[in-house]
């Protein structure tokens, strides 16, 4: 049975994320198409992230109560929604309200999600069942922009927000079919999320732990907004190489998790947690050097490898939080607000930083932000387990 859970939540959550991905190349152009601004394209985005940050936490503790099968039912059955609304979205400000519709559905998912993937997974093998739930993630990703530019190039930019929906209607049912409502020890730990953010502020593993998802995140934005123009004046640049850079590092990542997940269940998760941050570091401080297709591609590469070895790990050391002190639920829908904070930031400290000093110090900044903070955050795990902040011990 717990095999089929598993099973249920990884299928779900690639046909969610690769309907999500599908939307991400027609999105922009149908809001330009309303009349759309700079601005106002940043406001779409923002909606989304601004709902979706605010709501996780509280679906994550709720779920550690009330099981967590409705939260998933919902969450796709509202994607399912927005991808029939947007088509009939008239205005910018429509398009605005289903996005934040759409970051309560997001927040319904994956945080849930990861929370049944932590439930499930025995002790010790932490790592490798939150990699399973990473591939996902990434594939469905990783390949929904390219479904939705062929969608649209055939059928036009509706066509891609029904098969959105298509794909999300189909996640839900087999949610509803397959999963129980929790699993089993959920619950036992539910004491409200007030007092679990308190515990967690107390605890500097917890804080550490969020911290490095945090900083891990701040290169999101720059990494994915800044690439097609910086590519753009290259000779013979077009936007496939675009989405070829994008792919392959999203495609490193994806392949690299159940070893790396494996990786950070038998050795020291703080020398991981440093040696993927040392690797992301560089490779984004080196971005500007790049001039041309095969150099930003083994970039990007070195990037997926060092966002490889991150992301069993941080998951990981959420699940045993989870486990241990806060509930899954709880620790996850916190783990996934980091998330959403760092991308938040980071787009802000990149766009400063470029509109004050340029593209290449922008990589640079952010790069020097994200090894700093990511070294602060190990010394805060370090320091909270060898303070008697151990894995087991009681909160």
């Amino acid at each position: 049975m717990m095999n089929r859970i598993l099973i249920t939540v990884v299928l779900s959550v690639f046909i969610a994320l690769l309907g999500v991905g599908i939307v991400i190349p027609v999105l922009p152009l149908l809001a330009v198409n309303l009349g759309a601004t700079g601005f106002t394209l940043g406001l779409i985005t923002a909606a989304f992230s601004v709902s979706r940050g605010l709501v996780q936490p509280g679906v994550g503790s709720l779920s550690d109560r009330w099981g967590r099968k409705g939260f998933l039912v919902v969450g796709f059955f509202i994607y399912g929604l927005v991808g029939l609304l947007i088509p009939y979205a008239t205005s910018v400000f429509h398009l605005i309200l289903i996005r934040l519709f759409q970051g309560i559905g997001s927040a319904m998912i994956i945080p849930v999600a990861m929370a049944y993937a932590s439930a499930l997974s025995p002790v010790g093998q932490e790592g490798r069942y939150m990699s399973v739930i990473n591939i996902a993630i990434f594939c469905g990703i990783g390949f929904g922009p390219v479904l939705g530019g062929i969608f649209a190039d055939l059928w036009g930019l509706a066509s891609v927000f029904y098969m959105m929906a298509t794909l999300c209607f189909i996640a839900c049912v087999l949610v509803v079919v397959n999963m129980p409502a929790s699993c089993p020890g959920d619950g036992h730990m539910a004491v409200g999320l007030q007092v679990s953010m308190r515990r967690m502020m107390a605890r500097r593993r917890t804080m550490g732990i969020l911290l490095a998802r945090f900083s891990t995140v701040l290169m999101m934005v720059p990494t994915m907004a800044f690439l097609p123009v910086m590519m753009a004046p290259w000779p013979d640049s077009s936007g496939l190489q675009v989405g070829l850079v994008i792919a392959g590092r999203t495609m490193m990542n994806a392949v690299l998790q159940i070893p790396f997940g494996r990786l950070a269940d038998k050795h020291d998760k703080v020398v991981l947690l440093l040696l993927g941050c040392i690797c992301m570091s560089i490779a984004i401080f080196s971005i500007p050097m790049a001039s041309t297709f095969m150099a930003i591609m083994g970039l990007y590469l070195f990037l997926g490898f060092g966002e490889a070895i991150l992301w069993p790990v941080l998951g990981a050391y959420a699940a045993e939080e989870g486990r241990t002190h806060f509930g899954h639920g709880t620790m996850m829908g916190v783990f996934n607000l980091a998330m959403s904070a760092g991308v938040f930031t980071g787009a802000i400290l990149a766009g400063v930083s470029m509109d004050s000093w340029g593209m290449p110090q922008a990589f640079r900044i952010t790069a020097v932000a994200v090894l700093v903070l990511s070294l602060i955050a190990a010394v805060m795990i370090r320091t909270g387990e060898h303070s008697g902040e151990t894995v087991g011990s009681a909160s």
